[in-house]
């Protein structure tokens, strides 16, 4: 498994995806030529996660891999800039750098956040979003909870490190999640992790009812762990007016980014040509 990261990391070519106006730099690759689909990542891995994924849909689709602000090579050790506007920010500034004028949002976890995010306040970009591992949506008790736990994790990093940091979710997340993670720690850099832990005190939404008024179509593939409920996935599909639910889901059998690629890729290719077929429908009418 070792081996065949190390050798997708040779053969990457990252360059600066966009710069915003706060000097930050967004580092990730791109590859295939197609329709465009910004793909996002985790939080805690960073793009080499999802770039499996991305080559099994290369042949039709240009895809978009960036390390998200704070994560990878993506340095940005400033809390006040890690906001999931922020976030939704760099997403399309970066699908607005590649010279186009809308984009497929696929993420998973804080990725999959931040393209229904993007759905919601960018309905006229997004044409569809994949969300994999739909991160929790939790009522004031819990997002107080949480926001006590991130402090602690950006406390760890910046005295001890990301190991110890990560010492924190790691033995709670499924397999495939602590695998990426744990994968990305010589990458990341510490300061930034520890700032990006910030986005604790944010809140993409306050309630999934708010979900309701996303009219793009969208992908739910569940999760399985508490950060990442499987019911969400489910009560997501019912509240989003175009939403679909996988077959597929996230399981303690699956262990590293190609075992995500290869359950998820068929679903997620089958759903974007699906989409694709709707605009060309929506267009000739």
């Amino acid at each position: 498994m070792l081996g065949q990261i190390r050798r997708r990391e040779s053969q990457t070519v990252m360059h600066t995806l966009h710069v915003g106006e706060d000097g930050w730099p967004l580092m990730g690759e791109v590859v295939g030529r197609g329709e465009l689909i910004i793909m996002l990542h985790g939080g805690g891995p960073d793009h080499h996660s999802m770039r499996p994924l991305a080559d099994r849909l290369a042949d039709r689709y240009r895809v978009a891999l960036p390390d998200i602000r704070g994560y990878g090579a993506s340095r940005c050790p400033d809390p006040a800039l890690h906001r999931w506007d922020q976030y939704v920010t760099d997403a399309v500034a970066i699908m607005h750098a590649l010279d186009a004028t809308s984009a497929h949002f696929v993420g998973a976890g804080l990725g999959g956040t931040i393209a229904l995010r993007a759905c919601l306040d960018h309905r006229h970009v997004a044409r569809s979003a994949v969300v994999i591992s739909a991160e929790a949506i939790e009522d004031d008790k819990g997002k107080a909870a949480d926001t006590a736990l991130m402090d602690r994790f950006a406390a760890r990093a910046r005295s001890r490190g990301l190991h110890a940091a990560w010492e924190l979710f790691v033995p709670h997340l499924q397999p495939l999640i602590a695998n990426l993670v744990t994968e990305a720690i010589p990458r990341a850099d510490a300061h930034s992790a520890a700032a990006a832990a910030a986005i604790g005190h944010d809140r993409a939404f306050a309630t999934v009812d708010e979900l309701g008024g996303i009219e793009t179509p969208a992908l739910i593939i569940a999760g399985g762990d508490s950060r990442h409920p499987e019911q969400l996935a489910r009560t997501l599909a019912d509240v989003l007016p175009h939403g679909v639910l996988a077959e597929a889901t996230m399981s303690n059998l699956l262990v590293n980014a190609d075992d995500l690629a290869r359950v998820f890729a068929p679903a997620i290719e089958q759903f974007l040509a699906t989409t694709s077929n709707r605009d060309t429908q929506i267009q000739s009418k």
